[in-house]
């Protein structure tokens, strides 16, 4: 069995494989039901790359909580740029709520601390991050991330809700890339 795939002008190979990423994120939801019982927390999926994190995040949380899906809109359609113009898809009041964000990856953290401005300004009660993936080398702001399914190095990934120019999010396994030098 092969366990490399190709994307356009790449070659990935699995890194991650489901059973190891579903085993972190059990983990991470049993943390949350027991740090947030009793707070009816909002969980705000960050499109599009946290759809699958997401969704099985959700299916191990046991407390009583809700689920909202945002997307960020950046001045220059990259992410990591940091420059979030806007929080799209938050119709719920977030005055005095729990809210739990999810997200995908975290690299330099320049779109979280964006995004938690944003949502500060919405009065909630308090803030906390849930990410798949961490890349600590790359974090260059200071972020409280409570819950981190893992950390990995500073790779390009693809796989588990993760793209490669919008392909590569249906893979189960997350891969990494293969330098072909």
């Amino acid at each position: 069995m092969d366990n490399t795939v190709q994307i356009k002008d790449k070659r990935f190979a699995v890194s991650i494989p489901e059973a190891d990423i579903l085993r972190e994120v059990e983990r991470v939801a049993e943390e949350i039901n027991r740090d947030l019982a009793g707070k009816n927390p909002l969980f705000l999926s960050v499109l599009n790359g946290s759809f699958m994190f997401t969704s099985d995040l959700m299916k191990r949380i046991t407390i009583p909580c809700e689920v909202s899906f945002v997307k960020l809109a950046s001045y220059q359609g990259i992410a990591t740029t940091g420059k979030v113009k806007e929080v799209i898809g938050i119709n719920e009041d977030l005055t005095g709520r729990t809210v739990v964000i999810v997200e995908d990856i975290v690299d330099t953290g320049l779109t979280m601390q964006r995004l938690l401005e944003s949502l500060g300004t919405r009065r909630p009660k308090e803030i906390h991050i849930a990410t798949l993936l961490l890349k600590p080398d790359k974090l260059q702001v200071d972020l409280n991330i409570e819950y981190v399914a893992m950390r990995i190095p500073n790779d390009f990934i693809v796989g588990y809700g993760l793209d490669y120019d919008g392909l590569g999010r249906n893979f189960k396994d997350i891969y990494t890339v293969i330098n072909e030098e």
